[in-house]
């Protein structure tokens, strides 16, 4: 009879820390995804930015498929 009640205390020390790891992941998970929610990734750069892209008019299909291969872009 003494070993079931020592079963049963390792099976409640084991649900408690269970319980309380995904309690503690759950609030973390939740502190990321607040601090991330409001951070604006495509607002426009503030200072002396420039456009660093160059698109050309008038390639056809192919050629855009070729510069993509050599590029690996």
């Amino acid at each position: 009879m003494l070993s079931f009640f020592k079963i049963a205390a390792q099976t409640i020390k084991v649900f408690i820390l269970f319980t309380g790891c995904t309690i503690l992941f759950y609030y973390g998970i939740m502190w990321v995804n607040e601090e991330y929610q409001n951070y604006h990734r495509y607002d426009e750069p503030k200072g002396a930015a420039i456009k660093v892209s160059n698109m050309v008019e008038g390639n056809s299909s192919f050629e855009r498929l070729i510069l993509f291969y050599l590029n690996g872009e």
